[in-house]
């Protein structure tokens, strides 16, 4: 699914949360954001089971055991959070943005999509500008980040999708002229 499920899930939590940010109060974004997110693996696995698709990677890729490590990295980096938030509030989101593209790095390899490459570079770079020229504002961060997650979701199903008819148009036809499945 090229991630979709995944993208879409943070997106719509980053989402509420800039919502809350913007039109609630800091302590509800990011509340709502640091339990969203751990939330965020379970849904993604129940969408996944619920579209039919596989939830899990290939016991022959030899990097699953990353996915793990890589789960557990984030949590346990946003405590760097408490005294970045507590010196500048509005350098949450920038410093968490920071963070989770920093997590999206292992993906490109995990998955072998380079598109997590960029999304890493977006996230990482974009959390370095809002921090430097727009924190007096702090939900631009949530906003920006809610808007390309939900980008990357569509962009990675787009190429998984295309990646999967380009290999099911090479399979071999069977004996009774009807393409094989996978």
């Amino acid at each position: 699914m090229g991630g979709f499920y995944g993208q879409l899930v943070s997106g719509l939590i980053w989402l509420l949360s800039a919502g809350l940010a913007a039109w609630s109060s800091p302590r509800a974004a990011i509340m709502t954001l640091v339990v969203g997110g751990f939330f965020i693996f379970a849904i993604t696995e129940l969408l996944l089971r619920m579209a039919g698709a596989r939830a899990s990677l290939s016991a022959a890729n030899s990097l699953r055991e990353l996915g793990m490590q890589v789960a557990f990295a984030l949590p346990f980096s946003m405590l760097l959070l408490i005294p970045v938030a507590m010196y500048r509030l509005t350098w949450f989101y920038p410093g968490l943005m920071i963070l989770l593209g920093a997590h999206y790095l292992p993906f490109a390899f995990l998955y072998g999509m380079r598109m997590f490459w960029v999304l890493a570079g977006l996230l990482i770079g974009g959390g370095v500008i809002i921090a430097m020229n727009w924190s007096d504002t702090f939900s631009v961060g949530a906003w920006y980040t809610a808007v390309t997650l939900l980008a990357f979701a569509g962009i990675g199903r787009t190429i998984a999708q295309r990646e999967y008819r380009a290999e099911a148009a090479q399979q071999p036809v069977a004996a009774d002229g009807a393409a094989r499945r996978r």
